[in-house]
């Protein structure tokens, strides 16, 4: 496409694009504002947007209870979450190997997720932010490990079977979630799998696999088959030119797959609904407070909304750069 040239062109293209980003916003911006209002303040009948903030709808979602020394245990879990978050992001100016500082950092957001619970008496809402995470975690690395294996064998493999294996997946991933409910209910019932994340993550696998295959064979259709012959002439087998070269090339185009990937698994509400009965993630439980009788509910269900979206925004942030250039790599075809 070309490069429009003309500054009215221009404007106009910037105005639309300013205009689609406040459209796109508007809904969270008032829903962030309703988590910090009154019950009296949300359902006024005129939109209040000066209004005193509180922080009762959140600490109603999250804590039952504090310690004697609770404003202490909130400052200092808020500032190791900042710290470990700061570290990750700024990972490349430190003076250190940037995977050790990752893995610190994992292991630091492991330990403060598990410590939380032993130093202020939360509410349920944090074993579903929990039952997320480890739903989440495991369908992206099954899903992205599978989907690099298939993907790349699919983008070297030209016979029939690779065209009918696609468009099989293709058809699988055009099927509604309905359809794979019922079976994975009856599978889970003869299994003895309800209401487990095992089930969860078998289910959420088998309906992102034909994306992530797609979307990786895509990507790897554009590594260049000089780089892992060049590697195989010089002593790599397959796999090893497969880790070391292929998966290095095409990582942008990798995390862009695992993001969308994350949010499929994140915000996914049917599934979770029908095959666990307690084990909910954050889309279900949400939808306790957006469907209770009381209308003060409705402030637990903002300040929940913006709480589970909170965890997305800053995954997205760290990626950004990685997304951008996966998603450009993904658009050019030779």
């Amino acid at each position: 496409m070309d490069k429009v040239r003309r500054p009215a062109g221009r404007v106009f293209i910037h105005t639309v694009l300013l205009l689609f980003a406040v459209y796109s916003l508007v809904p969270f911006f008032w829903t962030a504002l309703q988590s910090f209002k009154t019950f009296k303040d949300a359902f006024s009948r005129a939109p209040i947007l000066i209004f005193q903030p509180t922080w009762a709808n959140y600490q109603d979602v999250w804590i039952r209870s504090l310690p004697d020394a609770g404003s202490a245990v909130g400052y200092l879990i808020l500032a190791a979450a900042l710290i470990l978050t700061c570290l990750m992001l700024f990972a490349r100016y430190i003076p250190v190997n940037p995977a050790w500082i990752y893995i610190g950092c994992l292991v630091g957001y492991g330990a403060l997720l598990w410590a939380i619970p032993q130093l202020v008496y939360m509410q349920k809402f944090y074993s579903y932010f929990i039952n997320t995470i480890i739903v989440t975690v495991f369908t992206i690395l099954i899903s992205i490990s599978i989907g690099c294996l298939a993907g790349y064998a699919l983008a070297r493999y030209a016979g029939m079977a690779a065209v009918l294996i696609l468009i099989s997946a293709l058809a699988f991933r055009a099927l509604p979630r309905l359809a794979f409910v019922l079976p994975y209910f009856w599978i889970g019932s003869l299994l003895n799998l309800l209401d487990s994340h095992l089930l969860l993550v078998i289910a959420l696998v088998a309906v992102n696999q034909p994306f992530t295959i797609w979307m990786l064979r895509s990507f790897f259709m554009e590594v260049p088959k000089d780089l892992e012959e060049a590697a195989m002439v010089d002593g790599a087998n397959r796999l090893t030119s497969f880790l070391n070269v292929i998966v290095p090339v095409a990582w942008p185009g990798i995390i862009s797959t695992a993001l969308f990937t994350l949010l499929l698994a994140y915000n996914e509400f049917l599934l979770v609904r029908v095959l666990t009965q307690t084990n909910w993630t954050l889309p279900v439980a949400i939808s306790r407070y957006t469907g209770a009788e009381d209308p003060a509910q409705l402030t637990l269900a903002a300040a929940a909304s913006v709480s589970a979206t909170i965890p997305i925004i800053v995954v997205i942030l760290f990626f950004q750069k990685h997304l951008v250039r996966g998603l450009a790599a993904g658009a050019v075809k030779g």
